[in-house]
């Protein structure tokens, strides 16, 4: 009998692998939930309990809770103290919830369900085709890039700032952030991925800058031939190896080609620094943040005068270096 048994257990096909399920998430009642302040109390505990990871332009629960609560009331997040005690109606309130539900059991970036995110307090169309825009470089042109009495800005009088290249453009957010500040220059922007570029393009039109902001296909500087820059701002991939092994879940929703700069993350750093020269006017310098990058780089250009700039969020991240230091 014991024989036949253990024959029979041969035979026997081994238990299916259970597949990972999406995370449950509450049902909530009518009228449980009131004004905008529940709503982020909620979105927050579920986001807590989720451990989702809040690096999109968000850095905390609470928020990207808010942003995804106005985003669904069509609300600027300015206006967040404002009706923050205001009751929502039960249409309102499936739409929040459906969002919060959906940053939960998905873990995409916010701005991707909303298909928007701010920079500097206006806001960009983004999807999956792009990194979602998170740059220091728009805090550092407001707090360097001032006018020619300015003692803080390294280029002197913006308005006189006549050509602007944005390398590794995305969603393009950088390029219409520029055509702030330098309102009299013409601004280049490339990008190797065409699918960025048509968001790009999306967000140049709808801020009517198509006759400042040029748009180009290419692989840094190869489209642009021998046009030299008053002023070139870059955040290209700069991810290295052991950062992107270790990437989290909404992270890896982004495209790879946005992330990835090799095995130290200078790759693409490299070849700016590199080329650049040949692309800046005499007076001219290159902005660039290369995230956590600082001491390899400093490693390998021991002779570069790189000026490290920090922001409300960021310290040593993002490098200035004028065209006569480049060599």
């Amino acid at each position: 009998m014991a024989k036949r048994v253990k024959a029979a257990a041969k035979h026997e096909k081994p238990p299916a692998k259970r597949e990972k399920t999406a995370p449950k998430f509450p049902k909530v009642a009518n009228g449980e939930l009131l004004n905008l302040l529940d709503f982020v109390r909620f979105a927050v505990s579920r986001f807590v309990e989720a451990k989702l990871t809040f690096a999109h332009g968000t850095t905390d629960p609470t928020a990207e809770a808010a942003f995804l609560v106005c985003e669904a009331l069509h609300l600027h997040p300015a206006q967040f103290d404002t009706f923050a005690t205001a009751r929502v109606t039960a249409a309102e309130a499936r739409k929040i919830l459906d969002l919060i539900a959906a940053r939960v059991t998905t873990r995409k970036p916010a701005a991707y369900l909303v298909n928007k995110i701010y920079l500097r307090g206006l806001p960009f169309y983004v999807d999956a085709r792009v990194i979602v825009p998170r740059s220091f470089i728009g805090e550092i042109l407001d707090s360097h890039f001032g006018g020619e009495d300015d003692a803080t800005s390294l280029i002197g009088d913006p308005a006189s700032v006549e050509n602007v290249l944005d390398l590794c453009t995305g969603s393009g957010c950088l390029a219409v952030l520029a055509s702030r500040y330098f309102p009299n220059a013409r601004i280049d922007a490339v990008d190797l991925s065409e699918d960025a570029l048509d968001v790009a393009a999306r967000n140049v039109a709808a801020y009517n800058l198509e006759d400042q902001v040029t748009l180009y296909h290419g692989d840094l500087f190869a489209p642009l031939g021998e046009a030299r820059y008053d002023l070139i701002i870059s955040n290209p991939p700069y991810v290295d190896a052991e950062g992107m092994a270790a990437l989290p879940r909404e992270c890896r929703a982004e495209p790879k080609l946005a992330f990835d700069g090799g095995a130290d993350g200078l790759d693409v750093v490299r070849r700016i620094l590199n080329d650049a020269p040949a692309h800046l006017t005499a007076q001219g310098g290159l902005l660039c943040e290369i995230g956590r990058g600082r001491d390899r780089l400093e490693r390998a250009f021991p002779q570069s005068p790189l000026l490290w700039l920090d922001s409300e969020e960021s310290e040593g991240e993002v490098f200035w270096i004028a065209a006569s230091d480049l060599g």
